[in-house]
This record gives C-alpha cells, sequence and structure tokens, in this order.
C-alpha cells in the first residue's frame, strides 16, 4: 500500500484526489489549516471521509512541516493548498503570495533534507500565462509567464521554486499546469459553479436573476474529476516533467451562460444581470491550451466537449444539491 500526503484535502481538487486514490487502496494523509475550522463536506459526500487520516500541519511552520515527513513513509505527496481565488487575490495580494510561495518553500526544503525520495505535485495554474496574444495561442509548455493577477505571480514563483529543486537537488518533482476545471465541488464563488447552481435556483423559484461581471472572456473549461486523474499519472511517470492539463476547447463565458440555461429550457436574457462591482481591475481576455503531451505522455484521456461538461455539471449539482438537502448541510 502506497501511502499518499494531500494538502488542501478538504477543497473540490483535493477531496476528488483523495477519493481516486482511496479507489487505488492508498494509505492518504490529508493536511488541514490548525486553528480553521475544516468543512469535511466534500470528503462526506465522496463517501470517504472515514479513509482519510487527517492530519493538523501548519505549512507556513517548517517545523510543522519537518516533522510531518520525518515521521512518515510517504511515496507521493500532492500540494494542492493554495489561497487559490484570482478575486481574491487583488484585495489580499500579501497574505496570497505568501502562503502560495512560503509553504511550497517549506515543502521542498522538507524533502530535500528529510524525505528526498518521495515524489512531489504541484499545482500550478494557467493563470500564470497571462494575457496571451491571439496569435499565440493555444498556450503549450514552452511559454513565457507573464501573470495578470497576484495569484498568477505566486503561482508562477511556487511554480519555479518546483523546477528549481527537481533541478539543483535531483527532487522527483513535477507541476501540473491545470487550466479551469469544474465540479459540483467548486465554492459557489467561482463563476463557473455559480452559474450552474444560480441557474438551477431559478429554475426551481428559490432565485430570480444570476449577477456576472465579464462575460466577454474566452476561457478553456474542463470535468475537474478527470483532471485529478491526470495528476496521478503524472506522479507515475519514470521521468518527472512538467504537464499542461485542459480541455484544449476556447468557450466564452456568454456562449457557456447561454448553454447552461437553454439546457434548462429557460432564456437567459430574462434572468442574466450585468453587475459592474463584479468587474476585475485586469482580466485575461482569452486564454486556451494544448493538452497533446498529456495525452501522448501521460496516456491521458479527455475528449469532453463544452456540451458534455454543462450536462454533467448540471446533473452533478442536482445531485449535490438533494444530498445537501438530505442532510442538512449548509
Amino acid at each position: 500500500m502506497k501511502t499518499a500526503i494531500i494538502s488542501g484535502i478538504t477543497g473540490q481538487d483535493g477531496s476528488l484526489l483523495a477519493a481516486f486514490l482511496v479507489a487505488k487502496e492508498y494509505k492518504v494523509i490529508g493536511l488541514v489549516s490548525p486553528g480553521r475550522d475544516s468543512n469535511l463536506f466534500r470528503l462526506k459526500y465522496l463517501g470517504i471521509s472515514d479513509k482519510i487520516d487527517l492530519r493538523s500541519v501548519d505549512l507556513l511552520n517548517p517545523k510543522e512541516v519537518n516533522a510531518l515527513l520525518t515521521d512518515n513513509h510517504v511515496e507521493e505527496f500532492y500540494n494542492l493548498a493554495a489561497i487559490s481565488s484570482v478575486g481574491l487575490s487583488f484585495s489580499q495580494p500579501s497574505q496570497t503570495f505568501e502562503f502560495n510561495t512560503q509553504s511550497v518553500m517549506n515543502i521542498l526544503e522538507a524533502l530535500r533534507k528529510f524525505s528526498p525520495k518521495t515524489r512531489f505535485y504541484q499545482a500550478s495554474s494557467s493563470e500564470m500565462f497571462g494575457n496571451v496574444g491571439h496569435a499565440q495561442l493555444p498556450i503549450r509548455e514552452s511559454f513565457l509567464f507573464h501573470p495578470a493577477s497576484p495569484y498568477g505571480i505566486s503561482k508562477a514563483s511556487a511554480h519555479w521554486l518546483t523546477i528549481n529543486y527537481r533541478e539543483a537537488y535531483k527532487l522527483e518533482t513535477c507541476c501540473g499546469i491545470l487550466f479551469n476545471h469544474e465540479s459540483a465541488l467548486r465554492p459557489v464563488n467561482f463563476v463557473v459553479k455559480k452559474i450552474v447552481h444560480t441557474a438551477l435556483r431559478i429554475k426551481n423559484g428559490t432565485a430570480d436573476s444570476l449577477q456576472l461581471g465579464n462575460i466577454s472572456i474566452v476561457r478553456d473549461w474542463g470535468y475537474a474529476p478527470l483532471y485529478v486523474e491526470a495528476m496521478w499519472l503524472m506522479m507515475q511517470q519514470e521521468k518527472m516533467d512538467d504537464c499542461l492539463i485542459c480541455s484544449g476547447i476556447p468557450i466564452s463565458l456568454e456562449t457557456f451562460v447561454s448553454k447552461v440555461f437553454n439546457s434548462l429550457d429557460m432564456d437567459v436574457k430574462k434572468y442574466l444581470k450585468i453587475d459592474s462591482g463584479l468587474l476585475r481591475s485586469l482580466d485575461l481576455e482569452i486564454i486556451y491550451g494544448d493538452n497533446s503531451k498529456a495525452k501522448k505522455t501521460l496516456g491521458w484521456e479527455y475528449s469532453m466537449t463544452p456540451d458534455d461538461l454543462i450536462g454533467q455539471l448540471i446533473q452533478d449539482e442536482q445531485a449535490f444539491i438533494k444530498w445537501k438537502e438530505d442532510v442538512k448541510t449548509p
């Protein structure tokens, strides 16, 4: 039985990855932040809350990280912990940069000193690339970073730290550069979750409008449960390397919203309200990637179209809403 550590286990990706690894008979150690109420509803929803060894570890405290890796024999470490909201990073730039970079430095140093054979996965982000000209798209692994948010800057720094420790100290590290990936387990402040959830509430009469900001942006959205499989595949390769994980299909937010409402037989024009207060000071106009490396080197399978994704997200959200009502989860 392999042992894996997952930081950020209570989030969307952490819980989905935990379920994936449990199904593969891993022992999973999940890290939660000390002094904070850890909401375990995602692990409960996936039916694995009693199968995870939860540990309270402050990733900003090197002593706690060192103790974690000296006290446990671990084959794989998936670092998914981060302040991960682009919008929030503009209002909390210092906290975002400190946590998203210093936590990675502490983990890498602990691996170097105490557990150099442990394989390490760093959750990088498409936000590191920033505004890329139309003529250069789609984005590939070789592109230079030009992040357009404090979040993107912090992720770029953590990304290069991970590569540096692979090259300088021969640690087995890799970075998964994930584009937007969605599920019913997303926090509701993420736009796709907000759209699907609100549309279903409008359908059942518990909401009367959907408030959005800039709907002209174009993104590369995919299905999160398939993206966590790609994380695992990256960690199984003989030679550790970095990889883009994306759908490869660009779609505008305006089109995405229309497709969601059309799928529910509703007229989006009746319910969509543009709120200038939701506009960001700087927003990426268009970004989408090339997933050919992941498909070729990892054998990763991804063939969902935007329509497939929307249909699946609506189905998943309906099931999730019913579960929350049944168990009285807020």
